[in-house]
């Protein structure tokens, strides 16, 4: 497993965004995206907050996506 560098909510976001990922709904700061096939994640954006290790793995497997996927997508 290949280490990332550390990531925003907001980077991850629109990373995903470029996967096809859409933004369906804004919850105060946890933003709910969804993919056409189906996936769905809940991204937090805490202004300039990291993503911890624990919830970016969460995220990457609600959406079906390597760590090599999103290194190439940031």
């Amino acid at each position: 497993m290949t280490r990332l560098p550390p990531v925003t909510g907001r980077e991850l976001v629109a990373a995903l965004g470029r996967k096809g990922f859409q933004v369906i709904r804004v919850r105060g700061s946890h933003h709910v995206l969804r993919h056409a096939d189906g996936r769905m994640t809940v991204v937090p954006v805490h202004g300039r907050e990291e993503i911890g290790p624990g919830l970016l793995a969460k995220i990457l497997r609600d959406c079906d996506m390597s760590r090599d996927e999103l290194r190439g997508l940031l």
